[in-house]
């Protein structure tokens, strides 16, 4: 029988016991349980590792919860920009995406730059007119809103500290999500997103 492996993480960085409410623990145990399961799921059924780190990273996107997607921290200018990349171990194409906004799952643009695309590399309006073309719809700023994330802007707005995640003290910033998968054939892919 193959081995098959996924790994993920909502946040580069620790989260020291007791800091956080039971209830918001269960929480983000409960977005990386779906998303490490709805990757996983892939793997089981022979997908690839591709398909497996861009559905896991896609779940944690979607949630409120971490620095990606959805829950992305904000800008100095109150706003939203998103970065991510995408590679295939096997083959060594990979594809990544920078200060894009808008897009509610930046892993999946990183994935079609690496598929549709001689380029490894879009940022800004040039990925957005790309991810106009291969039929992204564009979110308004109101689906990344987040009042947790807003408040911590606020809190460091018009200072000139600033961090990952918007913590005040160095040691608490969580940073973004990631993944990396094994699957049947022996191929890894692996994914890392920087949203800010």
């Amino acid at each position: 029988m193959s081995k098959i492996a996924l790994a993920i993480h909502g946040g580069a960085g620790t989260l020291v016991q007791g800091m956080m409410i039971p209830e918001k623990e269960k929480a983000y145990k409960k977005a990386l349980q779906l998303a490490l399961g709805s990757g996983y799921k892939i793997l089981e059924n022979g997908g690839s590792s591709l398909d497996a780190v861009e559905k896991a990273v896609q779940e944690l996107e979607n949630s409120h919860l971490f620095n990606a997607g959805k829950g992305s921290v904000f800008t100095a200018t109150e706003t939203h920009e998103m970065d991510a990349s995408i590679m295939d171990g096997n083959s060594l194409n990979a594809g990544a995406v920078s200060l894009i906004t808008g897009i509610k799952n930046p892993v999946s643009l990183a994935r079609d730059v690496m598929d549709k695309t001689e380029h490894v590399f879009l940022a800004g309006n040039g990925a957005i007119e790309f991810a106009k073309e291969v039929g992204y719809e564009i979110e308004n700023s109101d689906y990344f809103y987040d009042e947790f994330r807003h408040n911590q802007w606020l809190e460091i707005k018009d200072t000139d500290s600033f961090q990952l995640d918007h913590a005040k003290k160095k040691d608490s910033k969580f940073g973004t999500v990631g993944a990396v998968a094994l699957d049947k054939d022996g191929n890894i892919a692996a994914q890392l997103l920087r949203e800010e």
